[in-house]
């Protein structure tokens, strides 16, 4: 029995799971199927973008916990005729394993226990799920250290979506630092359109994402936050992007500046910091 995670019943009456080290329930507000697919199924137009498109469709789990995310996505498009391959990326796989103990529970595992067995094991699991064809492997380790390596045989195939869920900066900051995105933005293939969303709609975060490359706008919203944040290679696939209004609160704003060590602080934008906003192409016009 894991004395690191528990069961816990949410407001709604969803059961989500909850890592006691580090003080972190996760998908804490709605649960994780409606939180998964409010915030990557359909913020990043995946079900549209599938059908459209020829070929594998790449898609890193940055952050796969227990698993809600990427199942959601599988089991919100398996009715498509498309090849999907699932890239999840953890440090650790024991809240899966705790979550599998309790799939009765928790709800989201119906059909998939036995393939997530096996990619337990393996590390890697192939599959035909109604229409849709899966690959999905997993990268355990430090995410940060891994793609900052300059070891091109280790690194998967650009991605097409990104399902971006760390722990909170102030929780975990070296998952959120403006070397980690930069090294992000710089494994994505500029001919591959490529969208990345996250629940955090901070201005540090945004600044941040900006600076590493990334055209940033606002996204939906999911339990109780108004609004989520969603990059992407190209501004084709925003639908709301950040605009000079919200350049102004940045520059006025005391928690702008990106993190450029894994130590959380909240800062003003340095002048440097400000300029290099000022000119990006996204307000650039």
């Amino acid at each position: 029995m894991s004395t690191d995670y528990q069961l816990v019943r949410l407001n709604n009456g969803i059961c989500s799971v909850r890592s006691l080290a580090d003080g972190e329930t996760f998908h804490p507000v709605v649960g994780p199927v409606v939180e998964a697919e409010a915030l990557y199924v359909k913020q990043l137009r995946l079900r549209e973008r599938l059908q459209n498109h020829v070929g594998e469709f790449v898609i890193w789990d940055v952050g796969l916990g227990a698993a809600a995310n990427g199942l959601t996505v599988l089991r919100a498009t398996r009715d498509l005729a498309c090849r999907i391959r699932l890239v999840s990326f953890d440090h650790t796989l024991a809240p899966l394993k705790f979550a599998l103990q309790h799939a009765v529970d928790l709800g989201y595992f119906g059909g998939y226990e036995n393939r997530l067995q096996e990619f337990i094991r393996e590390h890697q699991v192939d599959f035909q799920d109604g229409a849709q064809t899966v690959n999905w492997e997993f990268h355990l380790g430090d995410f940060p250290a891994w793609l900052g390596s300059q070891k091109s045989g280790r690194v998967p195939a650009p991605p097409h979506a990104i399902l971006f869920d760390a722990y909170s900066p102030a929780r975990n900051p070296a998952m959120w630092t403006l070397p980690l995105f930069t090294d992000l933005f710089q494994r994505l293939d500029p001919a591959r359109p490529c969208a990345l969303t996250t629940y955090s709609r901070s201005t540090i975060i945004r600044t941040t994402l900006l600076l590493a490359g990334f055209y940033v706008g606002v996204g939906h919203a999911t339990g109780l936050k108004e609004e989520t944040t969603i990059a992407a290679n190209t501004l084709e696939l925003l639908t709301e992007p950040l605009d000079a209004r919200w350049l102004e609160r940045a520059f006025r704003s005391d928690s702008a500046e990106p993190l450029r060590e894994p130590v959380y602080c909240r800062s003003p934008l340095a002048s440097v910091t400000a300029e290099r906003l000022r000119i990006h192409p996204q307000f650039a016009n």
